[in-house]
């Protein structure tokens, strides 16, 4: 069995390779997304504040005897 030897790939140098682009990307639909998701959350856990408040009156209501 032969050894195998990696090659390696020429390399080129380009005038593309000098210039250099920049990478700026938009966040403002994620911003946007992420603060929906926090004014969701907040809701639902002051509803869950509130129904744990008045966990007894409301259970008072719907099961009177």
């Amino acid at each position: 069995m032969s050894k195998k030897t990696k090659r390696q790939a020429p390399r080129q140098f380009s005038s593309q390779a000098t210039k250099t682009t920049e990478f700026n990307p938009d966040y403002t639909i994620i911003k946007h997304d992420l603060k929906r998701i926090g004014v969701l959350a907040g809701s639902f856990f002051a509803i869950l504040i509130v129904l744990a408040i008045f966990q007894n009156q409301l259970l008072a209501l719907f099961l009177k005897k």
